[in-house]
């Protein structure tokens, strides 16, 4: 939203001649290109990270800068640009006003950007030895334009110098105080707000708590062992669902982080915290490891150590499938359907029950199908905008969507077909008073995936399969049906 100083209007004043000094980082574009570019930097070469240090140890912050954008080519096309920020510069630039970019970021970086959006006349940014931010920009600007020669768009306390000096000052911020202190000075004329939310519910959006459903799958060997009685071993299982919800949360941020640039040209996942620039990168840094820190340090304390062991195995593997691992077709599928059922296995390893060779053979099918469900739809997106070649950060080319559908669908069938297996087991008979009854559950189970994957083929599901079964009423309905089962199954003579 624009708020537009009412002073302004009643002073009827106009367009002047003076050149509208527009800032860069928090301004213009919803992020910083300071940390896009470590980010980038780090995503691609994990190795880098004491090379960072070593650059700001020796040559300070403007050194620090020139070494990241010397080292690291951004996608300016993709940053996450202010829209309604940009949309009135080009309407200012309609109407004949000199436009000209100020930035701290490095001269590199901002050419590039400048390039990109093709409405400045000058670029002015950090370079040599000079950090061109705050005072300094201030003194920069004066001796250009001259007193009262320029009008600026900044966001930050670093900005207020810069504004309290020019002539008109318009402002991107959803903060009062930050207004209240530019107000100040008398000359604010628009405010833009950034609409974005509150760091903390952006901060549990990446951490993607709703896809702490998934962890549920810890609790599976001891209901399936009928230990749901035992108030210990479940005590244990909840701490276990803790624990291992903070650390796939921590390995989310991870992925949004070293994944940002893929998920900046998906037409769902653009709107990721990170991506859509209403978290920094440098929180997301500072999360990750601290939740990771709190959930081994929980595990360690009341956890036994298999479920140590099972939870670095889930990391070690996790990070892995981040960096390299999902861009290998096949590969990310099969590391995909592995972490669901070390879920299984980290939950038997906390209540100390054995895990059926069945219910883990199941899982693995069952959830390999599922993982085929995301390559198929984002494959499908593909196909559907014509596009030709390797999918980006992907071990896949549009062409595979058909053999990608096969065998999807035929891990399904053969996790129904385990599951038939399992009701014929031995193990199965002592566990249920009636074990033919689950035979119900085969049907119910083939609807279920058969459904899933019409809906990948029409079209119908965007997001993960997990996550639309949660909001699918018919997923529920059969849900439901399967507890029912298997609830009859062990009560009916």
């Amino acid at each position: 939203m624009v708020h537009i100083n009412q002073l302004r209007l009643k002073r009827g004043i106009g367009l002047e001649a003076n050149p509208l000094v527009v800032d860069l980082d928090g301004t213009l574009l919803n992020t910083d290109l300071l940390l896009e570019s470590a980010n980038a930097l780090v995503a691609r070469h994990p190795i880098m990270v004491p090379i960072l240090a070593w650059w700001m140890f020796k040559g300070g912050r403007v050194g620090f800068k020139r070494h990241l954008a010397e080292s690291v080519a951004l996608d300016v096309a993709s940053l996450p640009y202010n829209l309604a920020v940009l949309e009135w510069l080009r309407a200012q630039k309609g109407q004949g006003r000199s436009l000209v970019l100020a930035t701290a970021s490095h001269k590199l970086l901002a050419q590039a950007v400048a390039r990109e959006l093709g409405i400045f006349e000058e670029v002015l940014a950090s370079s040599g030895e000079v950090n061109l931010k705050a005072e300094a920009k201030r003194d920069l600007l004066i001796q250009k334009f001259g007193e009262d020669g320029y009008d600026y768009m900044g966001n930050a306390s670093a900005d207020i110098p810069v504004l309290r000096a020019a002539r008109r000052a318009y402002l991107v911020s959803s903060s009062p105080s930050m207004i209240a202190k530019v107000r100040a000075a008398g000359n604010l004329e628009l405010v833009f707000e950034t609409g974005n939310p509150g760091w903390v519910k952006a901060c549990g959006k990446a951490m993607r708590l709703h896809q702490w459903t998934k962890n549920l799958l810890l609790l599976v060997p001891l209901l399936a062992a009928h230990h749901y009685q035992d108030v210990p071993s479940m005590s244990l299982a909840l701490v276990a669902f803790l624990v291992f919800g903070l650390t796939a949360s921590s390995v989310y941020v991870v992925n949004d982080l070293v994944d940002i640039s893929a998920d900046r040209r998906h037409g769902q996942k653009r709107k990721r915290p990170f991506a859509a620039g209403q978290l920094s990168l440098a929180i997301g840094w500072l999360l990750w490891p601290a939740m990771l820190v709190f959930a081994f340090g929980c595990a360690w304390r009341w956890l036994p150590t298999a479920f140590l062991e099972v939870l670095a195995l889930y990391l070690a593997t996790t990070m892995a499938y981040s960096f390299f691992l999902k861009r290998i077709a096949i590969v990310d599928v099969i590391t995909l359907a592995s972490l669901y059922t070390l879920r299984i296995i980290a939950g038997a390893a906390a209540t100390g029950i054995a895990p059926s060779f069945w219910l883990l053979t199941f899982s693995m099918f069952l959830f390999l199908s599922l993982a085929f469900v995301k390559r198929y739809n984002e494959l499908k997106s593909a196909r559907q905008s014509d596009f030709q070649g390797m999918l980006f950060g992907r071990g896949y080319a549009a062409s595979d969507l058909e053999i990608v559908s096969s065998m999807g669908v035929a891990a399904g069938n053969i996790a129904v077909l385990v599951l038939a297996f399992y009701i014929q087991d031995p193990h199965t008979a002592q566990l249920y008073r009636s074990p033919q009854v689950i035979w119900f559950a085969c049907p119910l189970l083939l609807l279920w995936v058969s459904k899933t994957w019409l809906l990948a083929h029409r079209g119908q599901m965007l997001e993960d399969p997990i996550v639309f079964a949660l909001k699918d009423s018919v997923s529920w309905l059969i849900a439901a049906c399967l507890i029912l089962d298997f609830i009859v199954a062990r009560v009916k003579p």
